[in-house]
């Protein structure tokens, strides 16, 4: 019988572990079963939830104190059989998680797919060496830049940004996620302006830069504005999948019409994931599930600035988003927040070449703006690959001597 496998991390005052799985595994699927009559428990049988595990943890002194009570902590591993739900994510989620988040201090930490239930869903359209075809880039982490201060500002302040960023050798630009259609900086514009000027770019200087639009608006419209972003010539999405629903980027990544790569941003998650008691754990909201239903990118806050994830959540992000699945494309890992080019050694060691160096402040707030920022950054990548030092690399690059003046360098930490 083929099942989905969820592990959940339960803190309880009793300890009734064993107990409290078995509820779990009996209230998500039939209900209840030693009360049930012998015939309707061999016809319910398939359906019925089954406990794979209990494994108790060591009490924390720790959690102890941050909840005021001595509780204590297990990992619980519930098998659901596959023929309870239909092959989409919002009925995955429901049987796993639906009332049991309402049920004190539960966090699912994973689920673990059969292969017939994975094959069911799509994966990423490009992944890591489609992205890389497109862009010629083969043997270093790509170079990510956002646009900063357009709110408010019309298409010619955007599109000299985009043009400055794409001057200074920067890969992928993205739109703001809180820039949304306005009458300054229409979305068709947008992409219509912005190809214009990254097609010059690449004549003149022959780098090529993906512009991720914010695709937006009321979520029944997004199909047919994604299909004209396409015919417009877009070559980038960007997407807030958690303020819309992975099954709405699912449906995106499955139209033929939409062929062109998704960029998942990560706005709204830091609702359902922080906590170390409630919710969904990030390496499974951010990195599996995203990676499942189509992301080609996934955005995630790095370890290192002021709104960061741990070092351990980052990378459990990273491994599910290109650790080998089947016949899954491999989704870029897009730590962000918090970085200058004095981080690129750190974040080579923390996240390999395959990964993308995302910035704001450290592309434009270099002395020499957008253009030395991406510079900088670029030369600090090729300081690692080449194996040199950045302060060795400096010596040769004005602009990553003065990214390093302003902000210094940071030492790797292994």
């Amino acid at each position: 019988m083929s099942e989905i496998i969820a592990s959940y991390l339960i803190h309880d005052p009793k300890g009734n572990f064993d107990q409290k799985a078995e509820g779990i595994a009996l209230g998500l699927t039939v209900g209840s079963w030693t009360n049930l009559p012998l015939l309707e428990q061999q016809q319910l049988q398939k359906h019925k939830g089954r406990v794979v595990s209990v494994t108790p943890l060591e009490d924390c002194e720790r959690v102890n104190g941050y909840l005021g009570e001595a509780v204590k902590q297990a990992i619980i591993k519930i098998a659901y059989p596959v023929a309870n739900f239909s092959t989409d994510v919002p009925a995955i989620l429901v049987t796993v998680f639906g009332k049991l988040s309402l049920d004190g201090k539960v966090k699912l930490l994973d689920l673990d797919f059969p292969s017939e239930l994975l094959a069911a869903f799509p994966g990423p359209r490009f992944g890591i060496e489609g992205i890389r075809k497109m862009l010629n880039v083969h043997d270093r982490p790509l170079v990510m830049s956002i646009f900063k201060g357009v709110i408010g500002r019309d298409m010619t302040y955007l599109t000299t940004q985009l043009l400055e960023q794409a001057l200074g050798g920067v890969d992928i630009v993205k739109d703001d996620e809180i820039l949304f259609d306005n009458e300054l900086t229409p979305f068709e514009q947008r992409i219509t302006k912005g190809k214009r000027v990254l097609d010059e770019v690449y004549k003149e200087t022959g780098h090529r830069t993906l512009y991720a639009v914010n695709l937006t608006g009321r979520t029944f419209d997004l199909r047919e504005k994604a299909r004209k972003a396409a015919k417009l010539g877009a070559n980038a999405l960007l997407f807030n999948v958690f303020a819309y629903g992975l099954d709405v980027l699912q449906a995106l990544r499955e139209d033929d019409e939409i062929n062109i790569p998704i960029m998942a941003h990560p706005a709204v998650s830091g609702a359902v994931t922080p906590s170390e008691f409630y919710g969904f754990a990030n390496s499974l909201l951010l990195g599996k599930l995203l990676r499942l239903v189509g992301a080609d990118f996934s955005l995630f806050p790095s370890p290192y600035g002021s709104v960061a994830l741990s070092l351990e959540d980052t990378a459990g992000i990273a491994y599910e988003l290109t650790r080998p699945v089947q016949t899954f494309k491999q989704a870029f890992p897009v730590p962000s927040a918090g970085i200058h080019p004095g981080m690129v050694p750190q974040l080579v060691s923390d996240f390999g070449i395959d990964s993308i160096i995302n910035a704001g402040g450290g592309v434009h707030g270099h002395p020499d703006g957008a253009v030395g920022g991406g510079k900088a950054f670029r030369a600090a990548v090729d300081a690692v690959i080449n194996r040199q030092t950045l302060e060795e690399a400096a010596e040769n690059s004005e602009a990553l001597k003065k990214a390093l003046n302003l902000w210094g360098t940071v030492e790797v930490k292994a």
